[in-house]
């Protein structure tokens, strides 16, 4: 797999096409173009009898950019990469962060495969391709293009392997905050694929993330812990972790500093001034239960016994009219 890594910080695994497949490709293509070529020049021929021999010249040279140079970078513009030979043998070219190619992209490399594929036999292709870890020829370094593999083998299904039973739980306390996501890569890619490696490379690959994890959470494992147990331990406590943060119930929340009203409570109008704090916050942003409300009504309150006649007139002096 090739590392890129796109605008977006996306990690991107291409398998890159190598110089077999590339080749075949390459062959097809070739065929296809020269075969084109030899008809629109015997075309020409036909048609230019009774013409000069600079305009024939004129016009094979014309036949020869157009249909062995141009003919290939319309072709991958057109496709986004997929010629005829590469849509055969499931290869793709694209930009090296992953995207797809332009026209200045095909340009650059029917340009200079002009030069690498044509003029020298496809020879400084090959060995370009040979010696760049990625199997790219010259038009594809100054192009910044990547021919890549789009059929690729489906493989298992990558799982990582549950730890023992006696580790589940005890790295509860490890502090992963330091861990960086490469290291993590490696750590789940080692635990995929420790079944098919040397028990002894195995081994040492083991001991050597086993160390930078140390390193990293300063927590040595436990006495007696082999180093894939440790490492599956670690991944499996920060699986947990990351699951229990995910399906965690999340609090609702209103605006930016202010918590939402409680469920059934109408939302105070404009203008109205909210209600104190300790009247509308709910029990858990204190984390105490709310104050017992007693479930006896008030009190009515009790009403005096109205002055018989007379007695208002002794109390007040007044005497109500008759």
């Amino acid at each position: 797999m090739s590392g890129v890594v796109t605008g977006d910080a996306v990690y991107l695994g291409l398998q890159p096409a190598r110089l077999p497949s590339r080749a075949l490709a390459l062959l097809l293509d070739l065929v296809v173009v020269w075969a084109a070529y030899l008809l629109i020049s015997v075309g020409i021929a036909l048609a230019t009898a009774s013409l000069d021999e600079a305009a024939v010249m004129a016009l094979s040279i014309a036949s020869f950019v157009l249909v062995l140079v141009g003919a290939p970078i319309a072709v991958e513009t057109l496709s986004h990469g997929r010629s005829l030979g590469k849509l055969v043998c499931g290869l793709r070219v694209v930009r090296e962060d992953g995207g797809p190619i332009r026209f200045r992209h095909a340009l650059m490399r029917g340009a200079m495969g002009v030069v690498e594929i044509l003029m020298t036999m496809g020879v400084v292709a090959c060995v370009a391709s040979l010696v760049s870890e990625r199997g790219r020829r010259i038009g594809d370094v100054f192009a910044g293009t990547l021919v890549v593999r789009e059929r690729v083998a489906p493989a298992s299904a990558m799982v990582v392997p549950p730890p023992p039973p006696w580790l589940v739980g005890r790295f509860a306390a490890l502090d992963l905050s330091a861990v960086p996501d490469a290291l993590w890569l490696e750590i789940r890619q080692y635990l995929t694929r420790m079944g098919g490696l040397d028990p002894a490379i195995g081994q040492r690959l083991a001991e050597r993330l086993a160390d930078e994890l140390v390193a990293r959470t300063g927590t040595p494992p436990p006495p007696g812990v082999p180093a894939a147990a440790y490492l599956a331990g670690v991944v499996a406590e920060r699986q947990a972790r990351d699951a229990r943060r995910a399906f965690a119930p999340g609090a609702a929340q209103g605006p930016v500093g202010v918590p939402a009203a409680p469920s059934g409570v109408p939302a105070a109008p404009s203008g109205v001034p909210a209600a104190p704090a300790a009247a509308t916050a709910t029990p858990a942003s204190f984390g105490t239960a709310p104050p017992a409300v007693s479930a006896t009504p008030p009190t009515a309150p009790v009403r005096r016994p109205e002055p018989a006649d007379g007695e208002g007139s002794r109390a007040t002096g007044f005497a109500p009219p008759a």
